[in-house]
């Protein structure tokens, strides 16, 4: 075989271009798909890993207070393995040279420094000491931020009395991998951190000796963790628990799961578009050559040659720009995956997160590549293996005269010669046509999912902090506040507006389904929070009914007019049924509203409030600040200026890598796309082009005809590509919906441009790559060889 081998060198070195251009596709595709892959792996294996290290709980609750004795049982139980009790409490924090307030979250460990769950690693330092009131562990990202270390000091208000706290040291938790506070949007870890304290000084502070007021749970591997949830609840209720939740309901390992979900998107979308692509080009390169080849493929056989051999002999073709590929796509993707996992050690907040390849995984991926090529050229490599001799030697039979319909229906008067010439031609080969159309219309596709999701943010931003969040700094107090509390706020100096809200955690209850949120009680005269109906327009709270969040009423399965069952989990715990009013759009969270006064009326309360929201002036804003931690009633601030801050720091890096990934993909594909079918048309008209030489055209004149009819495929994918663009946009708008947030469908004129602009710009670079090879045409050497 060494003369099908040279001859197959030679050929792949005369096709250099277009295979090059097909395999860059290859390598995209198969990059996407690894770089996926092997970050859903690293990170799925890091976290299991760490679960499993740590003995990460099953179940968390929260509730008021216990005697220890109420969760000595609880062990007993056949599907529980095991059970630990603690103290959680929120706390106000002042870091040194940092004026914004600083909420955290307290949670205790046991005095003899065993933890049974959720266990600490420590990365700095020690634990620390039962004997000692003021030693406390900090979490590393917190520490990160503030540059904080064993021996820094914070002071911090616990239960409305001021300590200086003694760092011991710096730990890792796994319930707190993405570190957030909770009803936050994007974590923010030089304004929210985690600090566990010893419990015996911790019950101290609080008052809480001998008692609890949180529990986490690990079962049994084939407990029914519904059925010990039920249990749970029903025991817990009494001291004023506010509902079980499972690990999959737990803030942080929901982050990353939801995180796994869009990976594993990633790894089949994308590539199955670019492998697409690839077929085709493959099938269209090896057709031209099959076609120009026939007198040679005759020889081959006249020699001897098999069928068989001759089918081999193209194949490998195939195979080795699908090898390269493959190989090229695995070093790009082994690449972009550890850069993937460099980036999300910023977020999560593993003890080491390594990255690894997964390499069964690899084999799949590989076969699944040489298949789709394979595949989409299958039928012209049989066509060559099949093919008579004797038809072989033969040129191909020209092709039918006919007019086009755009002529027969009367425009043909107002065409000239090329522009006719240019109809015909592809009229003659509407699949391949087609299939270029398709081809450049997926890279416009690609090119507008990556710049929709930042168009997607940038209106999720301008929704959430401009229409709806208008406040500048949101309160939330420890217990519950009479309505006048107001009074003291608005009686500060620099404090222009002040406005209260009351909120109580639900269990709503439609059918057969439920759901666990916050209902949120707002006064009906109020400027610093607006609900907004579907249309993305403030509405007016109804006299009596519940505004229910657009994507839970789905979630629910409920409408307006419906009723849902409200079971507040805290205070009296009244069960009311409830009326739907109507439905607002919320891109972040799963609110439920009510009027403030129907909410205190269903608490059996008075005008009562547990949070506040204020417009102040920027001025005073350091002053205001520091009154504020200095109360003992206020358990967390919320500025609204480092909400926008973190939102943007945190998206942007990730927004940012995702588009400039996706536009280099789109340019692939369109540069993939257009080169092929113009060095194709190219290679398939030069006689034509020779002959409208020899008649008197110019070489403009005869570039005209080719490039027109590049023209007319790129103008056409244009319109579809937008159109894909727009389905692909709501595919992905709708996989990447969660109960945490939901991206909008927004596709501004700019996406559409760039990425049309983008296909735009590599046809006119392959265009004019044509009329340099036109110009280059020998003229008799092309009619010699006709």
């Amino acid at each position: 075989m060494r003369v099908l081998h040279r001859k197959l060198l030679r050929e792949m070195w005369q096709m250099r271009g277009q295979a090059l251009a097909i395999l860059l596709v290859i390598v995209a595709g198969v990059g996407v798909c690894v770089m996926s892959v092997s970050t859903y792996d690293s990170l799925q294996q890091t976290r299991d890993s760490f679960y499993r290290e740590t003995h990460f709980a099953h179940l968390f609750a929260s509730l008021t207070r216990a005697p220890e004795a109420v969760a000595a049982p609880i062990a007993l139980w056949p599907e529980v393995a095991e059970v630990e009790t603690r103290i959680t409490a929120p706390v106000s924090l002042t870091v040194a040279g940092f004026s914004d307030p600083v909420t955290g979250q307290l949670v205790s460990l046991p005095d003899n420094g065993r933890q049974q769950l959720n266990r600490l690693q420590l990365i700095q330092g020690q634990m620390p000491s039962s004997w000692q009131e003021n030693e406390v562990l900090i979490s590393d990202a917190f520490a990160e931020a503030h540059h904080l270390k064993s021996g820094s000091t914070v002071t911090a208000v616990l239960n409305g009395r001021q300590r200086l706290l003694h760092v011991t040291g710096i730990a890792i938790s796994p319930e707190f991998v993405y570190q957030i506070a909770a009803g936050a949007m994007m974590p923010d870890y030089k304004h929210y951190g985690v600090l566990w304290m010893a419990r015996k000084p911790l019950a101290k502070a609080f008052n809480l000796d001998g008692a609890f007021n949180g529990l986490v749970v690990q079962l049994q591997p084939k407990a029914s963790q519904a059925l010990v949830i039920q249990r749970l609840d029903l025991l817990l209720a009494r001291w004023g628990g506010t509902g079980v939740i499972g690990r999959n309901e737990q803030l942080s390992n929901t982050f990353l799961t939801e995180e796994f979900a869009q990976l594993q998107t990633m790894a089949w979308l994308f590539p199955v578009i670019f492998l697409s692509v690839a077929s085709f080009l493959l099938n269209v390169v090896v057709t031209r050559m099959i076609s120009h080849q026939r007198p040679i493929i005759a020889l081959l056989k006249a020699f001897g040659y098999s069928n068989r051999d001759v089918a081999f002999h193209y194949a490998q073709s195939i195979l080795v720009i699908t090898t390269l590929g493959i190989v090229g796509g695995f070093a790009l993707g082994m690449w972009l995956g550890h850069s993937m996992t460099e980036m999300y050690t910023q977020y999560y907040r593993f003890p080491t997160l390594i990255y690894n390849i997964n390499t069964p995984w690899l084999v799949p991926v590989a076969l699944l590549t040489l298949l789709a090529t394979m595949a989409g050229t299958a039928r012209a490599v049989l066509s060559a293996a099949t093919m008579p001799p004797a038809e072989s030697m033969r040129p191909e039979p020209p092709e039918n005269y006919r007019l086009t319909w755009l002529e027969n229906i009367g425009l043909r008067r107002w065409l000239g010669a090329p522009e006719r010439m240019i109809l015909r031609h592809w009229s003659r080969k509407p699949a391949r046509a087609l299939l270029a159309v398709t081809g450049m219309a997926l890279a416009v596709a690609i090119m507008m999912v990556g710049n929709f999701q930042q168009d997607a943010v940038k209106q999720m931003m301008f929704i959430q902090f401009q229409k709806t969040m208008r406040q500048d700094v949101e309160i939330v107090f420890n217990q519950t506040q009479p309505e006048r509390a107001l009074s003291s706020l608005r009686a500060m100096s620099g404090v222009l507006y002040a406005e209260g809200q009351r909120s109580v955690a639900v269990k709503l209850r439609f059918g057969h389904h439920h759901y666990r949120t916050s209902l949120q009680g707002l006064p009906d005269q109020r400027r610093l929070q607006q609900v907004l109906d579907l249309q993305l327009k403030p509405l007016t709270l109804p006299d009596d009914g519940l505004l229910v969040n657009e994507h839970l009423a789905r979630k629910l399965g409920v409408g307006i007019g419906d009723t849902l069952s409200v079971e507040v989990l805290e205070g009296a715990r009244p069960i009311r049924e409830i009326r739907v009013a109507a439905l607002s759009q919320q891109y972040m969270g799963m609110g439920v509203y009510l009027r403030q006064e129907a909410l205190n009326r269903l608490m059996r309360e008075g005008s009562a409030i547990n949070r506040a929201l204020l417009a102040i002036d920027e001025q005073e804003a350091t002053t205001i600040y520091q009154k504020l931690r200095e109360m003992p009633a206020v358990a967390a601030v919320n500025l609204r200026h480092t909400l926008i801050d973190s939102f943007n720091e945190t998206l942007q890096r990730v927004l940012l890598t995702f588009t400039l990934i996706n536009a280099i993909l789109g340019a692939v594909i369109a540069f993939g796309v257009v080169y092929n079918t113009v060095r194709m048309a190219l290679t398939e008209r030069s006689r034509e082009l020779a002959s409208l030489w020899v008649l008197g055209y110019t070489r403009n004149e005869a570039a005209y005809i080719l490039l027109g009819e590049l023209a007319t495929l790129t103008l056409f994918s244009l319109p579809l590509g937008v159109f894909f663009g727009l389905g692909l946009c709501q595919f992905m708008s709708s996989s990447l919906e969660t109960d945490l947030y939901r991206i909008p469908l927004i596709v501004s004129a700019y996406n559409i441009a760039f990425s049309t602009g983008i296909v735009l710009l590599s046809a006119m670079v392959s265009g004019a790559v044509a009329w340099w090879k036109i110009g280059a045409l020998d003229m008799v050497g092309v009619l010699k060889s006709a």
